[in-house]
């Protein structure tokens, strides 16, 4: 039987799968690890030193541990690692292999580090401030883990699994399962625990965003202006950013426009609106917040 023979493989193919197999460089290995202990020593001190020894949870994988550790008396480090593996499963069958490792090595280092500091005396006994810096480390520390690519809570991962089959996103499967553990710490601690441990997961979901996107976030504006040339140019003097004209068409009109659109930082915001209020008062103006911004002209220039 004769076999047919397998195409070869176009350049560009080539060029990809080279990409993809390329071996990761010794910086970005040893950038990763350091990201890995970093985060994974920042959330155990947040568990150990703040939240547990003042009965307040957090939400998701964390949350549930910290309450059966606390029912059967037992090291929270042993189910931090328990309720986290068959997540690491879900994301290895729906992220990849490297992702299930980095997972896998942040919980391993995250449980070690909470049995090291077990013993360590509480920072503070006040609910507010455990609940405030609890809450911040703990943002910290996922936040780190998820830039070298893993995560801390196997929740979101499994919200993933189950957002194709449920009519629901993912944010609302993370907060439904978040409401009942939040809920049961109500009946184990105390209904003022529950509600210092709500705060907890949201200082700590805020502080994930700080982490990650940055405090001087980027934001992308689109301008729609009878003076598209000037505001333009306007934006390169004064703000010192690089612009981009799209071409639009009015739907109403069907008159051709020309829409200026820019990546400024959010303290550039109300400069922006002053250049507009300088060129065109009624100019159309949308901002949104965006998560990345790489290549291009958008590193600032010199304004002089």
């Amino acid at each position: 039987m004769q076999r047919t023979p397998m195409p070869s493989p176009t350049p560009e193919e080539v060029q990809r799968l080279r990409r993809e197999h390329n071996p990761i460089k010794a910086s970005e290995l040893f950038a990763k690890v350091v990201l890995l202990l970093l985060g994974s020593l920042v959330f155990a001190v947040g568990l150990e030193a703040f939240l547990v020894p003042n009965q307040i949870i957090d939400g998701g994988i964390v949350g549930v541990s910290i309450i059966v550790s606390y029912l059967t008396e037992t090291k929270l480090a042993i189910w931090l690692v328990l309720f986290n593996l068959p997540f690491i499963y879900f994301g290895y069958r729906q992220i990849g292999k490297t992702f299930a490792v980095v997972t896998l090595t942040a919980i391993l280092l995250m449980s070690a580090f909470t049995i090291v500091l077990h013993d360590i005396k509480p920072f503070t006994d006040d609910l507010l401030l455990s609940t405030v810096f609890g809450g911040f480390l703990l943002g910290a520390g996922i936040g780190l883990v998820i830039r070298a690519g893993g995560s801390l809570d196997g929740t979101e991962i499994l919200a993933v699994s189950f957002t194709n089959r449920l009519p629901f996103s993912v944010g609302e499967i993370v907060m439904f399962f978040n409401i009942f553990i939040l809920g049961t710490a109500g009946f184990v601690f105390s209904w003022d625990r529950a509600m210092y441990s709500l705060l907890t997961y949201f200082i700590a979901f805020k502080t994930i965003d700080v982490v990650l996107e940055g405090i001087d976030q980027s934001k992308a504006a689109w301008i729609i202006t009878t003076a598209p040339e000037e505001i333009g140019q306007a934006i390169m003097d004064r703000l010192g950013r690089g612009v981009t004209y799209l071409h639009g068409e009015g739907a109403y009109t069907g008159d051709g426009k020309k829409v200026v659109f820019t990546v400024i930082s959010r303290l550039e915001e109300t400069k922006l609106k002053d250049i507009l209020d300088d060129y065109d008062e009624k100019a159309f103006l949308a901002i949104g917040n965006i998560h990345d911004v790489r290549g291009g002209q958008f590193k600032k220039k010199n304004i002089h």
